[in-house]
């Protein structure tokens, strides 16, 4: 690898930049905007992810090289990455993704890393937390540039006081609750993930890596600076958190185009329930945001729909106090929100938050029923424990949300706590940071 050195740009240090990020819309978004800002603040950056991203990264100024091989899949097209999803169910299901997302693409993204590090004088890199093709580089004792990660998804390090990720349970520092912490957490490596466990190595095996007992599902501890996103108060309280972890706030919420004819209804004189899919889990609206709009169809409430990208008639008929919109500014609708519903994308979730906004939530995919848990644990929100639930069970959650000031008061809270952290100015300067501890080395 090249000896890594920066530029200076009117007395101030500029650096180069490789950021690395599975090619999942939640995972890749977090890390685009984050490539953005240190490219508008003078830096170098090159980003390594899917071909799909490709024309977002150069418009925004950074450099795009995508992954080779399997590694460069389309997150929108989810039949040609996991072909067989269908046939599994609960924990067999969630192993299957993070084999076919996650694990068996680590040898293709190790090389394609590697390359550009060969190739390119690179300071530092950041991947998305999950990004386990870096992680070879992390455990050789080879010379490399310090890399550190954003936490894009909850917190997944084992802890005595906290089951392993994937159960969504509440945490428990007791006696008995530590006992139960102790056996799930084995349980993870030996029997829940061990085929997983088992894949991890194959991919080492692959590009010739040493192996490794770091549990895949548990890498945040070996990264030189493990950024996480979202309030520390959201996140379950562990007395044996890695040192390497910072809570580092929200980025700025998406969403954009113009204003809807019907913005000017948001005026204060019904109360806002907000309902989304997202962008990716979009495509059956029966999942959660026809059984929201069936309902409140009979509330004095105003119900606002974002479809996600997807064209507003594909939604169909609506009730009369629903107001549909393909795409909204979440940066400015969310504070005007009473509720937001959603399926526990984290990103969502934290900007739900970050404008004090409380929550009802629907997960049950990837880590969105450990969002949903935490929603409800920290009292910010009602965790409906299903990806699919019935318009009964999304009323009642919403009309007590709505009846309860407590709800709205935690999420303030939160609100409060946010509010004091650029998150963006926070990464720069522990890049900055890192950087320059390893060139006094």
């Amino acid at each position: 690898m090249h000896r890594a050195i920066g530029r200076d740009i009117g007395g101030k240090r500029m650096a180069n930049y490789l950021i690395c990020s599975t090619p999942v819309h939640h995972h890749a978004t977090p890390m685009i905007a984050i490539g953005t800002h240190l490219a508008s603040r003078g830096h170098r950056v090159i980003m390594l992810t899917g071909s799909r991203f490709a024309q977002e990264i150069e418009r925004a100024g950074m450099e795009f090289v995508a992954f080779e091989g399997r590694a460069d899949f389309d997150d929108r097209d989810v039949p040609s990455y996991l072909p067989y999803r269908d046939r599994y169910r609960g924990m067999a299901q969630t192993q299957y993704d993070v084999q076919n997302i996650f694990v068996k693409t680590m040898p293709a993204q190790f090389r394609s890393a590697r390359a550009i590090l060969q190739r390119e004088r690179i300071d530092a890199v950041l991947v998305d937390g999950a990004f386990g093709g870096i992680s070879p580089a992390l455990l050789s004792n080879a010379p490399r540039p310090p890399i550190l990660a954003i936490g894009v998804i909850t917190l997944t390090q084992l802890s005595r006081d906290t089951a392993p990720v994937g159960l969504a349970m509440a945490p428990s520092s007791s006696t008995l609750g530590r006992l139960r912490n102790r056996t799930l957490n084995a349980l993870a490596r030996t029997v829940f993930f061990r085929d997983t466990q088992r894949a991890a190595q194959e991919a080492f095996a692959e590009i010739g890596a040493r192996r490794s007992s770091l549990f895949v599902m548990d890498i945040s501890a070996a990264f030189d600076r493990f950024l996480q996103l979202g309030p520390a108060t959201l996140e379950y309280p562990r007395t044996d958190l890695s040192p390497n972890v910072r809570f580092i706030g929200s980025l700025p919420s998406e969403g954009g185009g113009g204003l809807p004819s019907w913005w000017n209804e948001l005026d204060g004189s019904r109360r806002v329930v907000y309902v989304t899919q997202g962008t990716i889990d979009n495509h059956d609206f029966d999942r959660l945001v026809r059984p929201t709009i069936t309902a409140l169809a009979n509330d004095d409430v105003l119900v606002v729909v974002s479809t996600g990208g997807r064209a507003v008639e594909s939604l169909g008929a609506v009730a009369p106090n629903v107001r549909v919109a393909e795409d909204l500014p979440t940066g400015r609708l969310l504070p005007l929100t009473d509720v937001v519903v959603t399926n526990g994308e984290f990103g969502e979730v934290q900007a739900a938050l970050a404008a004090g906004s409380p929550l009802v939530v629907a997960g049950s995919t990837e880590d969105k029923p450990e969002v949903a848990a935490r929603v409800s644990w920290s009292g910010a929100g009602v965790d409906l424990r299903t990806g699919t639930p019935s318009a009964d069970a999304v009323g009642s959650a919403v009309r007590a949300v709505l009846a309860d000031e407590r709800y709205r008061a935690r999420a303030e809270r939160f609100a409060h706590g946010l509010a004091g952290l650029d998150t963006l100015a926070i990464i720069e300067e522990e890049l900055a940071t890192a950087v320059a501890d390893r060139s006094a080395r």
